[in-house]
């Protein structure tokens, strides 16, 4: 069963996709987050596999997270602080279905990052965490374009997208090793050794820092997985939740 819930967040609205098992019964659950000027309709080929073998899908939309979101939140207002807000609304409305046991985080690019930014609040409310990767660059590179901040302009056009001061500003602030790496539970990084817009050292340093973590190489993968890579990618997920239930 698939359903389109509107999950209102902050004077916001997030639109999601939910793909339940056939059946009722009780079940783990995967939220799935995507990346910078991505949409949830990206996820939903994946959402089709995992709910087809008995395992809840969620996908949604950041608000103003890209240039197909239909919420009305500005790009310009969107941050890294919002996308993290929206995703904790999707996981409140995801853990209270009577058919959920456990909810899993699955995030690619920044919404990799934004997941593991959710991982260190949510703790132990959920059973996993799995990073397609994660965007963990966006401190560094946001203080390497703007190294005294002071230059920020308003709006920055990135890759055909605006997005605004206080995203950039918040970015370039904030320290990597305190913002995330202390979740303990079981951590699953897959990343491309030739993405050229996601260095593979943040996901070798993200591996080395959490506690419970292991890092999955795709060789010949970029920035995107291929179709074979991407399948290969979400018989690793289902492992990992079957793992821990």
């Amino acid at each position: 069963m698939t359903y389109y819930p509107k999950i209102p967040c902050n004077g916001r609205t997030v639109d999601a996709a939910f793909f339940l098992p056939e059946g009722g019964v009780s079940c783990p659950a995967m939220i799935f987050s995507h990346g910078y000027n991505s949409c949830m309709t990206d996820f939903y080929a994946a959402c089709e596999f995992f709910s087809s073998r008995g395992i809840a899908a969620a996908a949604f939309n950041f608000c103003g997270g890209g240039l197909r979101d239909k919420s009305g939140f500005p790009t310009t207002s969107m941050s890294l602080a919002t996308e993290k807000e929206d995703l904790l609304a999707v996981f409140d409305r995801v853990s209270s279905l009577e058919c959920v046991d456990r909810v899993f985080l699955f995030g690619s690019s920044q919404g990799g990052m934004v997941s593991a930014l959710a991982a260190e609040e949510l703790r132990d409310r959920i059973g996993g965490l799995m990073l397609q990767f994660p965007a963990l660059c966006i401190p560094d590179d946001w203080s390497r374009k703007y190294p005294d901040g002071s230059d920020i302009p308003d709006v920055v056009d990135m890759w055909g997208m605006n997005i605004g001061r206080d995203f950039i500003a918040a970015a370039r602030s904030m320290v990597l090793s305190e913002a995330v790496g202390s979740y303990s539970g079981d951590v699953l990084i897959m990343h491309g050794d030739n993405d050229d817009i996601v260095p593979l050292h943040y996901s070798e340093w993200a591996a080395k820092t959490y506690k419970n973590a292991r890092l999955e190489l795709f060789p010949g993968e970029g920035h995107g997985f291929s179709e074979r890579e991407n399948a290969r990618m979400n018989e690793m997920c289902l492992e990992f939740i079957k793992k821990h239930c």
